[in-house]
């Protein structure tokens, strides 16, 4: 092969490398000259509060396991099972024949006493009977009185009564067994009123305060959410877990909450103005959170934020945001930093053009109609995304 021809071959290669490195360029500057369609929203202040989250278990006001105090038989039963009962409230008696009998005796040699000792009083009176006497005649009377008093109080353990106000669980018991007092007649709550007892942080007990309302739930009553306020906090924090138990009062007067009950509560601090931003706008990589930020120039940049809570489609931003920037709400999974975005959202109804004439023909495009909105106004998307915005003025 001469010279000449493998210059020629060089020269070839030469002018090939030069066309693709011209072409790489100009799919670069293409490139960067994108528009990407994205969904936009300036971010703003709206009301907040924060949500205490845990799980508490329902306790009854006032709750007792009904025993009796003595080993008997059962004579007879007062009570059904679920029952609502009043404070002493007969429940159950026992057989007693034997101190009833006991009872009359005692009651027989105290009225004997007590009659001697007034005649012995008399005669005191008249010099003709020892004050000794009359002093061991009055002791005897008194021991006799004490008997009686005795027989009656043996005599009203055999009545077993509802210590207070309440609804009595199952029936454990029959006419005619043997309890004794680790025998379990029944069960007895006072559900009028219930308390709900929770775990809560150290960290949040300097936010903790009586009357701080609480809220509810079950899964045993989908969609309904049960009200109530916190009456005490515990004096003492657990140093195994480092929490603080709450009690919060809530009033049941359907008895729909029952004891032992597993609810959600949550516990709702006073409202503050937070920057809350649509949840899918805050892109998560890893343990990183970053929002596209648009700048004046239409070119959007990350911006690294930190989060705090979320709630219904919302979340609130910390840090890393201010007010009035605009962020992209919409189409981030496209996003690179530096690539041009354009709103791509409709018009707002209120800055929709006003109608074309009715001979006006109806190939007319669409495009020339759209009139972009005033600087700062925030667009809602076609799409859904951009609803939970909304929902942040009622977060509170």
């Amino acid at each position: 092969m001469s010279g000449r021809t493998i210059a020629r071959i060089v020269a070839g290669l030469g002018l090939v490398i030069l066309a693709g490195c011209g072409g790489g360029k100009g799919e670069n500057a293409r490139r960067q000259a994108e528009v990407v369609p994205v969904t936009t929203q300036v971010v703003q202040t709206s009301a907040w509060s924060d949500t205490l989250q845990a799980l508490g278990t329902a306790k009854a006001r006032e709750s007792v396991t009904v025993t009796a105090k003595v080993s008997e038989i059962i004579e007879a039963v007062h009570f059904d099972s679920g029952q609502q009962v009043s404070a002493g409230t007969p429940l159950v008696t026992l057989r007693g024949q034997a101190q009833e009998a006991a009872l009359v005796q005692a009651q027989a040699t105290f009225a004997e006493a007590d009659q001697l000792y007034k005649r012995q009083r008399e005669l005191a009176a008249q010099q003709l009977v020892a004050s000794a006497t009359l002093d061991t005649q009055r002791a005897i009377r008194d021991a006799a009185e004490a008997r009686v008093r005795e027989m009656q109080s043996d005599i009203g353990d055999r009545r077993v009564r509802a210590p207070f106000a309440g609804v009595l669980g199952i029936r454990q018991v029959s006419e005619g067994s043997l309890v004794t007092p680790t025998t379990v007649i029944a069960t007895l709550d006072d559900i009028e009123r219930m308390h709900v007892d929770f775990q809560v942080p150290e960290a949040e007990l300097a936010s903790l305060a009586k009357g701080d309302k609480v809220s509810a739930t079950s899964v045993a009553y989908p969609g309904r959410t049960f009200e109530g306020e916190v009456a005490t906090i515990d004096t003492r924090v657990d140093p195994g877990t480092r929490a603080v138990t709450v009690r919060a009062d809530f009033i049941n007067s359907d008895h729909a909450l029952r004891p032992g009950m597993l609810l959600d509560v949550r516990m709702y601090r006073p409202e503050r103005q937070a920057l809350v931003i649509p949840e899918i706008a805050v892109v998560q990589v890893g343990r990183d959170s970053f929002v596209y930020r648009v700048k004046p120039d239409h070119t959007v940049e990350r911006v690294d934020v930190v989060s705090g809570a979320r709630r219904s489609g919302v979340v609130e931003i910390r840090e890393g945001l201010k007010a009035g920037e605009r962020i992209v709400v919409d189409g981030t999974g496209k996003l690179r930093p530096g690539l041009k975005v354009e709103d791509s959202a409709a018009p707002a109804p209120g800055n929709a053009p006003a109608a074309a004439p009715a001979d006006a023909p109806a190939s007319a495009p669409a495009e020339k109609a759209t009139d972009p909105a005033p600087a700062g106004t925030v667009r809602s998307p076609v799409s859904a995304t951009a609803a939970p915005a909304a929902a942040t003025g009622s977060a509170g």
